[in-house]
């Protein structure tokens, strides 16, 4: 896996990411909250880890026959005050939605997600204490 970043000089401290699969990501490392353009590196970073955790969450799901409907993930962070300013504490909260959903399959794929295959959180968790907490929602139609 390669990526190329290049700083936009006609935007502060604009970046754009060019990935290995054709995709451009703008990120902003503005230091004044006002002058943002874009996400941050360490925002996309906790956007990464809940995208990795959430799509290993709807496979398990799928695989295990749950017919899922939605799947959302809001994550709380904290981060050290001093550099480096790494995560410390990471908290996601899963909503799993759909029909006739099995409470038990459904906290079993958030914790194999967690602890088994989300590569994100498996890096995130050498600096952060992660936990995550499930609501299930069934679906009305």
């Amino acid at each position: 896996m390669q990526c190329a970043i290049e700083w936009d000089n006609t935007n502060g401290m604009l970046f754009i990411a060019q990935t290995d699969s054709g995709y451009r990501i703008t990120m902003d490392s503005a230091l004044d909250s006002h002058q943002h353009l874009a996400a941050s590196p360490m925002e996309l970073l906790l956007s990464g880890a809940g995208g990795c955790a959430a799509s290993n969450v709807v496979v398990i799901l799928k695989h295990n026959q749950q017919d899922i409907s939605r799947c959302l993930v809001n994550i709380t962070a904290e981060m050290n005050s001093t550099h480096p300013k790494v995560f410390t504490h990471i908290h996601f909260h899963f909503t799993v939605i759909g029909k006739a959903l099995e409470a038990h399959i459904v906290n079993r794929a958030v914790k194999r997600a967690h602890d088994k295959y989300c590569s994100a959180i498996a890096m995130l968790e050498k600096t952060a204490t992660i936990s995550y907490s499930v609501s299930i929602e069934e679906t009305h139609s």
